[in-house]
């Protein structure tokens, strides 16, 4: 399965602390190998799953979306305003 990188979502993990990187990495793993592992979203973000993982106490959300053999990552954020801003920039790339 091929994975793509959107820019919020390679922005984010460059700015992490290595450890927080190896985890990312891991809960990435997790997801390719059971893409189905995420809670699917309706409405405006259909098609659009989240994963949730706790690093340090604090809850994490990854946003991607399967397309065929192509697995996209959106976006990597605490829960503070993630859907706001996942649906701008979903907006804003179409």
């Amino acid at each position: 399965m091929e994975l793509l990188y959107k820019t919020p979502f390679k922005k984010f993990v460059k700015k992490q602390a290595r450890p927080f990187q190896l985890v990312i990495e891991d809960e990435v793993d997790l997801i390719k190998a059971n893409p189905s592992i995420g809670i699917s979203k309706k409405q405006d973000l259909a098609g659009m799953n989240v994963h949730k993982f706790t690093f340090h106490k604090q809850e994490y959300l990854i946003a991607y979306k399967q397309t065929g053999r192509v697995l996209v990552f959106y976006m990597i954020d605490t829960h503070e305003n993630f859907y706001r801003e996942l649906k701008r920039y979903i907006k804003a790339e179409e």
